[in-house]
């Protein structure tokens, strides 16, 4: 691809795991909203759960998480005691009981917490909820911290799916994002999973690290599908040191270029189709019986703050500090510092530090733009049906985005606007093309590549 090209498309550009994007979300919305709004959450479909755990072992500079290193574990008992505290805060507001079919643990490292307080937390969450038997329990996974004995309490917990972090096995690129863990290490965890039962292994991997070349990541896949695990999430690593001030500890000048992180990807996508894992979308790769896969094949891939997903709750209830959550008004994020969020949670407040109220429009385009990111089209009749005239904002924006198309990237014929599979690896570029708040304010990204 010549290069002028690659740079225009690679641009920043949102990740769209929801829209708008986070960035976006204001202090208008409170706890005081966030309590109405779940008093209207009347429905009968069970609900999914995201709960964060924003503390480490370690602090891996890479990362681009909310989350901080901790030596001691009394910090983690505090915010697991407030945790609980929030899951029945927020239970008491909803108009009545509501089973769940979805919970995922992330982070930080969510096996940083103890036994005794995982038991706890699993009989809090059965006392203001229905935990369906079918529910998916998914939970982030450092297997440079983690033993049988927690991984067998997670077990009991009800863990269907684990997901490993690899990221990269290359010592010189371990060194570099200071993340030291071994192919052993990491092979022995998901050896424990199996024998413990857990039905899911995902494991996920990093490109674009510093001094991470295609030989040393051809490597770490080929090392990580002897592994044999079910899916595979492939992330973009996000250079943001304005955000994320331990950043500045990797060496930009070791980070691959725009045109080293395009090859890169392809050569990701070549290296696990040929392995047989079906792409899903921009950065997922399912084994063909995974559920992932299943879904895709049933037009039913769904994108949130966790990626693609089987996960079609019609409401995500964030719990912890900095959680994102979406009910049918609109978004909530908490607050981001622990501190603050076990203040707030132990007064009674329910713990909300900005949202955003969705329109007519924003849920057209929002559904637009996921389906873009899912499956690289949609049909502007079907938004139509469901939003009536706010649709018409998409559609005219379907129109101007391929009639300036010279690269021929997209196609569109007054009711299908499909990104064609030349431009599929910059969906997220062509994505941002519908945002109707991209390029609003201060707020900085990634390159989409």
């Amino acid at each position: 691809m010549h290069p002028d090209l690659l740079r225009r498309y690679a641009a920043p550009a949102p990740r769209y795991t929801s829209y708008p994007t986070a960035p976006h979300f204001h202090a208008g919305i409170g706890g005081e909203d966030y309590g109405a709004w779940l008093a209207r959450e009347n429905g009968e479909a069970p609900l999914s759960l995201y709960l964060h755990v924003p503390f480490c072992d370690r602090l891996c500079w890479y990362c681009g998480c909310h989350t901080k290193q901790v030596k001691r574990y009394d910090p983690v008992g505090a915010y697991v005691a407030a945790l609980e505290a929030e899951i029945a805060l927020v239970a008491s507001h909803l108009p009545h009981r509501r089973a769940v079919e979805t919970i995922h643990f992330g982070g930080g490292s969510p096996t940083i917490v103890s036994v005794p307080d995982l038991v706890r937390l699993r009989a809090v969450l059965e006392q203001h909820f229905d935990i369906l038997p079918s529910c998916e329990i998914s939970v982030e996974i450092d297997p440079g911290y983690v033993d049988a004995v927690k991984l067998a309490a997670w077990r009991d917990f009800g863990m269907t799916r684990a997901s490993v972090g690899v990221q990269d096995f290359d010592p010189a690129v371990q060194e570099a994002i200071n993340r030291p863990q071994s192919f052993q290490q990491t092979d022995r965890v998901v050896a424990l999973l199996r024998e413990l039962g857990i039905g899911g292994i995902n494991l996920d991997v990093v490109y674009g690290l510093p001094y991470q070349t295609r030989e040393t990541l051809k490597h770490t896949l080929d090392m990580s599908l002897s592994m044999r695990p079910d899916r595979f999430a492939i992330f973009g690593y996000a250079h943001v040191p304005w955000m994320k001030k331990h950043q500045t500890l990797i060496d930009e000048t070791a980070l691959a270029g725009i045109e080293e992180r395009f090859e890169m990807v392809q050569l990701i996508g070549e290296v696990l189709e040929k392995a047989g894992y079906l792409a899903v979308g921009i950065d997922h790769f399912a084994r063909p019986g995974d559920s992932l896969a299943q879904a895709l094949d049933k037009g039913a891939v769904k994108r949130n703050f966790q990626g693609y997903t089987t996960d079609a709750a019609p409401a995500l209830i964030g719990l912890g500090a900095s959680a994102i959550g979406r009910v049918g008004v609109g978004y909530v994020q908490n607050i981001v510092a622990t501190g603050d969020y076990i203040r707030a949670v132990s007064e009674g407040r329910l713990p909300v530090a900005k949202g955003f109220a969705l329109s007519d429009v924003d849920r057209a385009v929002g559904d637009a733009i996921e389906a873009l990111m899912c499956s690289y089209g949609f049909s502007v009749r079907a938004l139509k049906e469901r939003y009536g005239p706010a649709a018409e904002v998409v559609q005219a924006q379907a129109a101007h985005i391929h009639q300036q198309d010279p690269d021929q990237f997209t196609a569109f014929d007054g009711d299908r606007f499909e990104v064609l599979p030349r431009g599929q690896l910059f969906v997220r570029t062509i994505a941002s093309r519908f945002d109707q708040y991209f390029g609003r304010g201060t707020a900085r990204h990634s390159v989409a590549v």
